[in-house]
């Protein structure tokens, strides 16, 4: 992966004001790409920012007309903005479930709604879309979590199955835990933050929390010509987690 080069290319991270997506829009400027940062706040390490609500379909397409007017049309859209609101199956609402379905899922959607015709005009693209090793798991303190990514998983299938005679090929990541301001905070909720990072750490056989850094390599290589044969897939990066599931 280290001699990788996306020179030229135009690509499009959500999530991209911080965790996973600020390490895959800096790793992607660094491999040459024009890369556009799609975020609720201000996104560094980006040719251009937009701060946008992925639940305002609007608003996307007015992201992506701009970023295709500056950069050129995007042929890589990494979508790793997300939220992950804690809850049991009974203890979530169902303003939650919805919610994070649409920003999960259906934003997902709009993305490749906006970006797709532009990947056509360039004979081909590639996406990624960040799933979660929950979406096999029973996460039962995650529950309108683990099911959205479970339908971002299926939904992955489908759009890589209707794209690819467009040459259009459709990825997604299945991370573990990932140390991010998203797991630090989750860790905050427990009576005893620094046993619930220990226990967390101790259900990864490498004996690590993933970084962010190591989710931007395989979205780089998935971005690039290496990966040139590979559509439909969920690739898990989880340190061994899906092993053992400790």
């Amino acid at each position: 992966m280290g001699t990788m080069s996306l020179s030229g290319r135009a690509a499009i991270v959500t999530g991209a004001a911080s965790g996973i997506g600020a390490a895959v829009a800096r790793h992607l400027r660094e491999l040459g790409a024009k890369v556009a940062g799609i975020d609720l706040a201000a996104s560094s390490d980006v040719s251009l920012s937009f701060e946008v609500d992925l639940r305002d379909d609007d608003a996307i397409a007015s992201a992506v007309k701009k970023a295709s007017d500056a950069h050129g049309h995007a042929t890589i859209l990494v979508h790793c903005a997300g939220v992950c609101p804690p809850g049991s199956l009974l203890e979530s609402d169902d303003a939650t479930y919805l919610d994070t379905y649409n920003v999960n899922v259906v934003s997902a959607v709009r993305l490749l709604r906006h970006c797709v015709p532009g990947m056509q005009r360039n004979s081909g693209g590639s996406v990624i879309l960040a799933s979660s090793i929950n979406a096999r798991f029973a996460t039962p303190t995650l529950a309108a979590y683990a099911a959205s990514k479970a339908a971002l998983e299926s939904l992955v299938r489908t759009a890589a199955l209707e794209l690819a005679t467009s040459q259009i090929r459709v990825n997604a990541i299945a991370p573990a835990s990932i140390d991010t301001p998203m797991l630090q905070a989750s860790f905050l909720r427990e009576t005893d933050p620094a046993l619930a990072r220990e226990r967390n750490i101790g259900r990864h056989p490498l004996g690590r929390l993933g970084v962010a850094e190591d989710v931007a390599e395989l979205v780089a290589f998935l971005a690039g010509d290496g990966s040139r044969w590979i559509t439909g897939a969920v690739i898990p990066i989880d340190g061994g987690a899906a092993v053992t599931r400790r």
